[in-house]
């Protein structure tokens, strides 16, 4: 089992008079700030739109063994939904991050944590994992379409990474299965467009109105997965010009360390702002307000 921090649920009893942790005031004025950043999410701009269109022309002249790879990853999609595999995290390292973080702003080290113990911490992984991701690009971008193969499963790694460190300063455990398809529905919603977005955020009980329950919402959104091949479709889809650049050797290196940085910080910030809204609602429901 995962070494999680420790959240809401190992201390409720103490909950309500914990000095550190914020009043119900504070919750609906963070809660508010999430549903900014949403409608903020809406506003996809007509250039948006058409750095979508180049990939559907780049996807014919793709080498044979790129769109191998890429099925291979529909199977490693689904294997992760379904047991994990290689791309589940060690809980112990952000466990300790977030404790430190804690005492850092002067809560305890052993939980309940406050937001801002978790978002600080969550911010620290999402930049961490925004340099290996530039890192990751230049180096697959240095040898163009060839060395773009490479590059596919290893920001699709680094996506489901950040997002599951994410999940643990938040207290959630990516170990289950439903966090696990949270996990990936995450990584769509970074990647969606406007109506994408507001599906997701129905289908996982987090639209306005929603109590953040993901259980009885991660069973219904599986079974519109088919096959996992939404999910890359529209994660592919994305990138656009953006990997049509990359495949330029040498020159694809740039391109490659911007556009991977641009993408795992999209999908950093959907999992900051979507797991922070859950332990919102948590709180607030648990408080009775």
């Amino acid at each position: 089992m995962t070494n999680l921090p420790k959240g809401d649920d190992d201390m409720t009893d103490n909950q309500p008079t914990a000095p550190h942790l914020e009043t119900p005031e504070q919750l609906h004025s963070a809660l508010s700030e999430i549903v900014k950043w949403e409608k903020e999410q809406n506003k996809l701009m007509i250039w948006d739109r058409i750095t979508r269109l180049p990939f559907k022309l780049l996807d014919k002249v793709t080498p044979k063994f790129i769109h191998e790879k890429v099925g291979q990853l529909l199977d490693e999609l689904g294997g992760y939904i379904q047991n994990g595999g290689n791309y589940l995290v060690a809980g112990r390292k952000v466990g300790s991050l977030v404790s430190k973080a804690s005492l850092a702003t002067g809560g305890p080290d052993d939980g309940p944590y406050s937001l801002a113990a978790m978002d600080a911490a969550a911010l620290q992984l999402s930049e961490s994992g925004q340099n290996a991701a530039t890192a990751q690009g230049a180096t697959t971008g240095f040898g163009g379409v060839f060395t773009l193969a490479a590059d596919i499963p290893a920001i699709l790694g680094l996506s489901l990474k950040v997002i599951q460190e994410i999940a643990l300063c938040y207290g959630y455990d990516p170990t289950d299965k439903a966090e696990r398809i949270f996990t990936v529905k995450v990584m769509q919603f970074a990647s969606s467009d406007v109506v994408g977005k507001r599906t997701i955020l129905e289908e996982l009980n987090l639209q306005a109105g929603g109590d953040g329950d993901i259980r009885a919402a991660t069973t219904a959104a599986v079974s519109k997965i088919q096959g996992w091949k939404e999910v890359i479709t529209v994660y592919r889809d994305n990138w656009g010009w953006k990997k049509l650049l990359q495949t330029i050797p040498v020159a694809g290196m740039f391109f490659g360390a911007y556009t991977n940085r641009k993408a795992l910080g999209e999908v950093a910030e959907a999992a900051r702002m979507l797991y922070r809204k859950r332990r919102i609602l948590e709180r607030l429901k648990e408080s009775g307000v």
